[in-house]
């Protein structure tokens, strides 16, 4: 898949596609029925499909003081629409030249001009351009006056199910309150972490529990506690996944006043400094606290790694998330 990235040039092979347009953070299943929308109009217009998103998240653009919670940032997102099969995927530097274009300039210079769009699919809620006046009628508008097919995808929810509509926000607070089963089901895999592993202060190591320590993005905000997970080599497509216990959280134990991403592989001996990984969460153990002492401390890891030895084992007798496209192609760890 091409990522053509701020206002580089596009590629030729882009160029009168059909586009898939929005913020996508989650790639949720809502957004996966837009996408495959997306495909059915490529196919049937005998042209390729991409996905067209925008850098920074508008709220961290709009709101730098409050760093939003992104479930998938830009390198994960785009692994995630390439796994969904689209060709590209364009991103959108949302800054201030940008926050100020109104809808038909957007429009024009975007995805008339630039991209040469024959499609476009977007949902139900989108808005765009300048105080977010572009609507879904605006842009059905500005197809027929520019030549161009547009697509409106409804809200997406089980069929039959009393649940409200798939939706970042609820996923976020389903991660907040440590509901990750609940995040799964909306998302249509498991809750999934990108991240290089970097040198932490060895203090797992000191204590027989030597972890790897990740980076996350300013605001990720899951719910402190240990997790059972599963990881994989970003790098290693079809690689057999390592489990773990995987800790997020202050250690108010040690007063360490900072939050980590920290993982204990089971069984594992190796080097992975410098990898990039990724983390699946597959269900919260117990919330985090604070122990009195350092044996204490071990004492509870180990029943934590036997616990989520046993809660990987369930998942993988019956996964939950292996009927959707992007749960089938992470079990199978191709993402």
């Amino acid at each position: 898949m091409d990522l053509i990235s701020g206002l580089a040039p596009v590629p030729e092979t882009a160029k009168g596609a059909v586009i898939a347009i929005g913020n996508f953070d989650g790639v949720h299943r809502g957004h996966q029925t837009l996408l495959a929308r997306a495909e059915e109009e490529a196919l049937r217009l005998g042209r390729p499909w991409g996905v067209v998103s925008f850098e920074p998240h508008p709220r961290s653009f709009f709101k730098p003081e409050e760093p939003v919670f992104r479930l998938t940032p830009e390198a994960l997102k785009a692994r995630l629409v390439a796994a969904l099969g689209a060709s590209f995927m364009a991103v959108l530097p949302f800054d201030r030249a940008l926050a100020d274009l109104d809808a038909e300039a957007f429009v024009m210079r975007h995805l008339v001009e630039r991209l040469g769009v024959s499609h476009v699919v977007m949902g139900y809620d989108f808005h765009f351009g300048r105080g977010r006046k572009g609507s879904p009628a605006t842009m059905a508008e500005l197809g027929a006056r520019h030549g161009f097919g547009v697509s409106i995808v409804d809200q997406v929810t089980d069929e039959g199910d009393q649940h409200s509509p798939f939706s970042s926000s609820s996923i976020r607070q389903a991660l907040r309150h440590g509901h990750v089963p609940s995040a799964a089901r909306e998302l249509g895999y498991h809750w999934t972490v990108l991240g290089e592993v970097v040198r932490g202060d060895q203090r797992g190591r000191s204590i027989g529990f030597p972890t790897l320590n990740i980076v996350l993005e300013k605001g990720a905000d899951p719910f402190r506690g240990i997790y059972a997970v599963r990881v994989r080599d970003a790098a290693k497509k079809g690689a057999p996944a390592w489990a773990g216990a995987g800790y997020f959280g202050d250690r108010p134990t040690f007063d360490t006043g900072r939050t980590f991403l920290e993982v204990f592989l089971i069984g594992f001996e190796g080097d992975l400094y410098g990898r990039e990984l990724m983390v699946e969460f597959i269900d919260l153990i117990r919330p985090d606290r604070r122990f009195f002492s350092v044996d204490e401390l071990v004492q509870q890891m180990k029943a934590d790694c036997e616990e989520a030895l046993a809660r990987l084992a369930a998942v993988k007798a019956e996964d939950p998330v292996r009927s959707f496209p992007l749960g089938l192609l992470q079990a199978e760890g191709m993402i």
